[in-house]
């Protein structure tokens, strides 16, 4: 487990963006399992990549255009047990943080692991997002 006052800032960066922070495997359960709309999930990390690519890009994919109905984090490290919940949705990727996950309609419909965030920028990543909000939102 990370020290609050450590990630503190880092979640900020999400939350204050108007993202969910969600902290029980409760909280989790009860969003993913929409029977309707979208809802985009960050497993939120204090990795580099997570900073510098994911969390911009994912601000950057929803300022404009289509977006999901519901923007949620979980922060790997902080909030774990509301992380295993949430990677019992992701099967059966394997547990990766950073990562981005799309829902609709209570079914995984898109996945970024953190080996597609890694080493691209943050327009990539926003990009990528985009699409996907485009088909499924």
């Amino acid at each position: 487990m990370y020290p609050p006052h450590l990630t503190a800032p880092m979640a900020k960066d999400l939350t204050d963006f108007g993202f969910e922070s969600l902290q029980s495997p409760e909280a989790v359960q009860a969003v993913l399992e929409q029977p309707e709309g979208t809802t985009l999930v960050v497993i939120n990390s204090v990795c580099g990549c997570a900073a510098g690519m994911a969390r911009p890009g994912v601000k950057m994919a929803t300022q404009t255009g289509k977006r999901p109905d519901r923007l949620v984090t979980v922060f790997a490290g902080v909030d774990s047990a509301a992380v295993a919940k949430t990677r019992e949705f992701l099967l059966p990727y394997p547990p990766s943080s950073p990562s981005i996950a799309l829902f609709k309609d209570g079914k995984l419909v898109h996945f970024l692991e953190r080996r597609h965030i890694e080493g691209r920028s943050a327009e990539i990543i926003a990009d990528n997002l985009k699409g996907a909000f485009e088909t499924y939102c």
